[in-house]
C-alpha cells in the first residue's frame, strides 16, 4: 500500500499555480462566464478498452502541468499549441482560474483543472488534516469545490476535475500505523463524496484524483468507486505502472498527471551526498521514455500531463522546468516531438557534453579560485556563451540560484570564485545559443575553510563568552564548539548586541592569521582582540561589512588572550561561529 522506499522521500513539492485554493473562508463567487457550453467529455468503452471522447470524437491528453502566472496565459499559451499540446493541469481552482481556461479554450486546449486538500504534494508539503474526526475541514471541501465546478462547468476550456494531489502519500507525514490506515479511508472517502457531488453539478465532464504512484489505487478502489478515472504522479518508474495496473486487477482507466525524467528522490548521491541530477540529455530522453510507456498502454493509459511548463530558475526549475526563464531546453524538444509538434525548422540547444570540477570537488577552499571545464556544442552552428550560478539547497534549503563572475580561459575553462560559506553547494552553467536555447549542466562541490599556513594555537584552548545557547535547534552551542577543529559544531550567543568569544592561548603568544568560519548566523560588525590580563583589551583588526561565511585575514597581535568583540548582527539571530581559529 505504501510508496517504494526512497520514491518520495526528497520529493520537491508540487508548485501551486495562481489557481490554487486557499483554504479559510468562503469566498464569494464570479458570475457564471459568458460564453458558449462547454464540451461533453466522457470516459467511454469497457475493461481495457476505454477512451476518452470530447464531443464525442477520441481525445488523448497530451499535456503538460502549467506554471506561468495565469497572467501571462496568452502569452504562452500559443506555444504550447506550437508544441501539440492539447491539455494542461493545476493544482488549484479558484476565483483566478477564470483567464487561464478563458485562454486555454481560446488556443483550442483544455485544462485539467484541480482542487487542493491538505496535506498535498507529498511528505513534508502542507498542514496535516484529521480525515476522520475534522468534519468541518471536509464540509467546506464539499460546499467549496461543487461551487467552483457550477461556476466553470460550461467554461470550453474545462476537460475533467482533479480532486488533491498527493495526499494518500502526504499522510505519512502526518499520521503512522493503523492511525494512518484510518486517515487514507477518510481521505479517499470524502474524495468520492466529493465525486459524487460534483456528478450532481456537472454531468459531462469526468472526475478524478492524483496521488505519487499506484500505492494510493487500492485505497481508491476500496472507498472511492464513483471516480471515473484514476490519476497517478510517476517519474523513473512511469513504465511500471501498466504491471502494476494489471496486478492490481483495476477496473478503471487512469491518466498520468505528472512524469519526466527522474526526480531528485530517484537517482544515486554523487560523492559529496547530493542527490545526482541528470543531464540534459537524459532528462529529454526521460520525457521520450515515459510519453513511450503511457501510449503503451493501450486502451488504459489515456494521456499525460507531463512536468513541467515552468519558466521559475531555481533549484526546481532546472531538474523539470522545460523552458526556465524562457530559454528551451533539450526537453522542451523532445515533448514537442512526442507530442507532434512540428520541429523541422527549429533552432535547438546547445548540447553540453562533460562538466568537470579542476582538482577535488569534494575540497574547494572557501572564496579561492576554482576552474570548470565544460564541452558544449551546438548542432546548429551557433556560436556559445556561459553563464555560472551557483545553489545552496544542501547548506540552507534555499533554491535560489546566485550567479557567479567567471572568466574565460579558452578552451571551455571557465575561473570562478567559489562561494565562501562551506557545505555542499551545487554549481550550475548555462550554455546558450543567443536564440532562445540553453543547455545546462551541473556539478556539485564541497566548499571548505582555505588551507592556512601554520598551527592553530587556538584549538582546544579554554574559551568562554558573553553567552551562549544551552538548548535550540542541535544546541548546547557552547564556546568550546568554536575552538574543537570539528566543523559540525558551533558557538551560539543570545539573539542581542554586543556579544563576545574568548580563547585563553595559555601564554602570551604571537599571530599572523585569524580565520572565522561563521553560521549562517554571522557578524556584520566586530573586532579582533588581544590581552594578557582578559580585562584590558588592545584591537587588532575592525570588521565593518562582513557577510558571514569564511572570514580570512592576516593580522598581526600578542597577547594571551584572543576574543571575536560582536557589535553588530549581520542577522536577527546571534552570533554563531563553527571556527574560531588563530595562527602563528
Amino acid at each position: 500500500m505504501n510508496p517504494p522506499p526512497r520514491t518520495r522521500a526528497r520529493r520537491l513539492a508540487a508548485p501551486l499555480t495562481a489557481g490554487v485554493l486557499t483554504v479559510g473562508a468562503l469566498t464569494a463567487l464570479p458570475a457564471a462566464p459568458a460564453h458558449a457550453a462547454g464540451s461533453v467529455v466522457k470516459v467511454t468503452g469497457s475493461q481495457g478498452n476505454w477512451q476518452l471522447t470530447v464531443d464525442g470524437q477520441p481525445y488523448q491528453v497530451k499535456g503538460l502541468t502549467w506554471g506561468p502566472a495565469v497572467a501571462d496565459a496568452g502569452k504562452y499559451l500559443p506555444d504550447l499549441k506550437s508544441m501539440g499540446v492539447n491539455t494542461i493541469r493545476t493544482w488549484g481552482t479558484d476565483a483566478s482560474s477564470k483567464p487561464l481556461l478563458d485562454a486555454a479554450a481560446a488556443n483550442g486546449i483544455k485544462v485539467v483543472a484541480g482542487f487542493w486538500l491538505q496535506p498535498g504534494g507529498g511528505p513534508g508539503s502542507g498542514g496535516c488534516v484529521d480525515y476522520v474526526t475534522d468534519t468541518a475541514y471536509k464540509n467546506q471541501m464539499l460546499e467549496e469545490f461543487p461551487k467552483w465546478v457550477q461556476t466553470y462547468k460550461d467554461n470550453p476550456g474545462v476537460l475533467m476535475w482533479n480532486v488533491g494531489n498527493e495526499s494518500v502519500l502526504g499522510l505519512q507525514n502526518c499520521y503512522t500505523g493503523d492511525e494512518l490506515e484510518r486517515q487514507r479511508d477518510a481521505y479517499t472517502t470524502l474524495v468520492n463524496d466529493i465525486t459524487k457531488r460534483i456528478h450532481t453539478v456537472d454531468p459531462n465532464h469526468p472526475v478524478t484524483s492524483t496521488d505519487a504512484w499506484v500505492g494510493a489505487w487500492p485505497y481508491y478502489k476500496k472507498n472511492a468507486p464513483d471516480l471515473d478515472l484514476y490519476a497517478v504522479n510517476s517519474y523513473n518508474a512511469v513504465c511500471d505502472i501498466k504491471s502494476a495496473w494489471a496486478q492490481g486487477g483495476y477496473t478503471k482507466p487512469y491518466i498520468v498527471t505528472e512524469t519526466g525524467p527522474a526526480g531528485e528522490w530517484e537517482v544515486p548521491d554523487d560523492a559529496n551526498g547530493v542527490p545526482q541530477e541528470p543531464t540534459d540529455q537524459a532528462k529529454a530522453a526521460g520525457y521520450t521514455k515515459a510519453w513511450g510507456c503511457v501510449t503503451g498502454h493501450r486502451g488504459v493509459a489515456l494521456g499525460a500531463t507531463m512536468f513541467h511548463y515552468g519558466t521559475e530558475y531555481d533549484f526546481g526549475g532546472i531538474w523539470f522546468n522545460l523552458l526556465p526563464v524562457g530559454q528551451k531546453r533539450l526537453s522542451y524538444y523532445a515533448v514537442k516531438r512526442a507530442y507532434g509538434g512540428d520541429t523541422a525548422h527549429d533552432n535547438t540547444p546547445p548540447v553540453v557534453a562533460d562538466l568537470t570540477v579542476e582538482g577535488d570537488p569534494g575540497k574547494v577552499q572557501a572564496g579561492r579560485d576554482l576552474t570548470l571545464a565544460v564541452k558544449a556544442t551546438d548542432p546548429d552552428g551557433d556560436q556559445v556563451s556561459y553563464e555560472v550560478l551557483s545553489n545552496s539547497m544542501y547548506i540552507d534549503q534555499s533554491k535560489n540560484l546566485t550567479p557567479l563572475a567567471s572568466t574565460a580561459l579558452g578552451g571551455g575553462r571557465l575561473r570562478v570564485t567559489a562561494p565562501d560559506r562551506p557545505g555542499v553547494w551545487k554549481i550550475y552553467v548555462k550554455a546558450t545559443d543567443g536564440k532562445g536555447n540553453v543547455g545546462v549542466e551541473t556539478r556539485s562541490i564541497r566548499v571548505v575553510p582555505p588551507t592556512v599556513d601554520g598551527t592553530n594555537v587556538a584549538r582546544n584552548k579554554p574559551a568562554t563568552a558573553s553567552s551562549y545557547q544551552a538548548s535550540y535547534g542541535d544546541c548546547p552551542c557552547t564556546p568550546a564548539d568554536a575552538v574543537d577543529a570539528d566543523p559540525t559544531t558551533r558557538w551560539a550567543s543570545d539573539w542581542s548586541d554586543p556579544q563576545w568569544l574568548r580563547v585563553d592561548l595559555g601564554t602570551r603568544t604571537s599571530f599572523k592569521h585569524v580565520q572565522l568560519v561563521w553560521e549562517a548566523s554571522y557578524a556584520k560588525t566586530y573586532t579582533v582582540q588581544t590581552s594578557d590580563d582578559g580585562q584590558n583589551w588592545q584591537t587588532v583588526k575592525t570588521v565593518t561589512a562582513g557577510n558571514g561565511g569564511v572570514d580570512d585575514f592576516d593580522v598581526s597581535g600578542t597577547g594571551r588572550y584572543v576574543r571575536i568583540n560582536g557589535t553588530e548582527r549581520g542577522t536577527g539571530w546571534g552570533y554563531s561561529l563553527y571556527e574560531f581559529g588563530v595562527y602563528n
